[in-house]
């Protein structure tokens, strides 16, 4: 509470030291008795701030004032005795005059010439000042850069939590469009094939309608024959005889209808056999398969992918997206979701009128967030074509002869022979082939610069029955 008081307020006028005995004099002013005495010993007995004259009778000690002033000195007393304490050794109550290096505190002499310091290195106090203070520095910038480093954390952090919930809600829209497409094409399938049994039905009824009706017309036919022959039977024997052979040849002019009734029914077999197997072959023709699928969460922010991440270009104006630790964040690359670690593979890049590219394939560890050559000493087999050349990236770049440009390359990649190889698909010329023994996973690789799209063919389904 006293601490909270200026110290002005507590300050005689004339000395301009805290108050000492302070009085105080009927205009409100005070100050301390010595002081005042002493102005009023040359004769004017006046107040020697507002010159207000004095009362002839001696000034009344200002009690309040008083008591505050001598708890402050107090504090400062028992604030000077602590500051003393803390500059002096707590075993010796001699002044601490050197730092321990090994113990790492400051010591008087007796200590120093003690067991316990006696084989210690020490420095004097304003030496190990100065030490403490720059390694102190060196701590605070550390720690500093800990904490810049944590705050760039949370704004990536942050920023990452926005971009999960946009991929979530793209990533569905493209799962239900993409479901939406084979649900048509098997709607589509299902109606043409309950079709198929509505058309044989109506084939079927209709061809039983025209036989009933042919066997009521026989069997009315043969009916009438019946009662000639009856009616023959009952008459004279020389009219019989008379009668005998048109009778007779209108018996064995009667057809009997026919007696084969295979294949009335409906051939459910034709129907339902393997529906659903048949139904799995004919949705291959709506299938495409892609070998190799980008990376978004790799792709450089100036890199636009397509919405099934098979084809890349580049913009002049980046997206907003993450800066998690996997994407290229200084060169416009990409990699492929595909981890290459054995095997052959292989996968087709309509290049187009793109004409700044580097195709092939990365190690997976190589840098996201440097500037490095695509050397293979750098873990990249490549192949670039730029200023309308091509040049196969060894170290230095080779460059490469072709006929005629190809609109499209074929990169095959033989992990455990260890090459990758570039052709020209149109008539399989082989562009350029690297050889090395890989030892770590490969990721496809691809770099572009142009606004025209590299584009990943897709190949055809087929299947292969056993």
């Amino acid at each position: 509470m006293i601490m909270s008081i200026p110290e002005e307020d507590l300050t005689c006028p004339i000395c301009c030291d805290i108050f000492t005995d302070p009085v105080l004099l009927t205009c409100s002013h005070s100050f301390c008795r010595s002081c005042l005495k002493r102005c009023w010993d040359t004769g004017l007995r006046e107040c020697p701030v507002c010159r207000k004259r004095a009362s002839k009778s001696s000034a009344p000690s200002n009690l309040a004032l008083k008591n505050v002033c001598e708890a402050l000195l107090q504090v400062r007393r028992q604030s000077s005795v602590l500051e003393d304490e803390k500059m002096n050794c707590n075993l010796h109550r001699e002044r601490l005059k050197l730092f321990c290096l090994v113990d790492k505190q400051p010591i008087c002499v007796v200590c120093q010439s003690s067991k316990l310091h006696k084989t210690h290195d020490c420095s004097p106090i304003g030496e190990a000042v100065l030490d403490c203070k720059d390694e102190l520095a060196l701590s605070l910038k550390s720690l500093q850069d800990k904490l810049d480093s944590l705050k760039r954390i949370h704004l990536t952090s942050v920023d990452m939590f926005k971009y999960i919930k946009s991929q979530a809600l793209e990533t569905q829209r493209s799962i239900k469009s993409q479901f939406k497409q084979l649900h048509e094409v098997l709607y589509q399938e299902e109606s043409a094939r309950i079709a198929a049994v509505e058309k044989e039905v109506d084939q079927k009824i209709a061809g039983m309608k025209d036989m009933i009706k042919d066997l009521s017309a026989e069997a009315l036919s043969l009916s009438e024959t019946i009662i000639v022959i009856q009616e023959q039977l009952k008459e004279d024997d020389v009219v019989l005889l008379k009668n005998f052979k048109a009778t007779q040849d209108r018996g064995k002019s009667v057809a009997l209808g026919p007696d084969n009734m295979s294949g009335l029914l409906i051939d459910v077999t034709k129907h339902l056999c393997n529906l659903k197997y048949r139904v799995w072959e004919k949705m291959l023709d709506h299938i495409d398969y892609t070998p190799v699928t980008l990376d978004p969460n790799t792709a450089h922010p100036c890199l636009i992918l397509s919405d099934h991440f098979t084809s890349l270009h580049y913009s002049k104006q980046p997206s907003c997206c993450p800066d998690n630790p996997e994407r290229f964040h200084i060169s416009a690359e990409v990699v492929g979701m595909t981890a290459l670690g054995s095997g052959s593979h292989h996968w087709v890049v309509e290049t187009g009128s793109n004409e700044d590219w580097l195709l092939g394939v990365a190690s997976l560890s190589v840098p996201r967030d440097a500037e490095i050559s695509a050397r293979p000493e750098n873990g990249f087999w490549t192949l670039c074509f730029r200023d309308g050349e091509f040049r196969a990236m060894t170290s230095p770049p080779t460059p490469l002869t072709v006929t005629k440009t190809p609109k499209q390359v074929k990169v095959q990649l033989d992990y455990n022979k260890g090459t990758v190889s570039f052709f020209d698909p149109a008539d399989d010329t082989l562009i350029y082939a690297f050889t090395h023994t890989f030892k770590e996973t490969l990721l496809p690789y691809f770099y572009t610069q142009s606004s025209h799209p590299l584009r990943i063919l897709p190949e055809k389904v087929t299947m292969l029955h056993q």
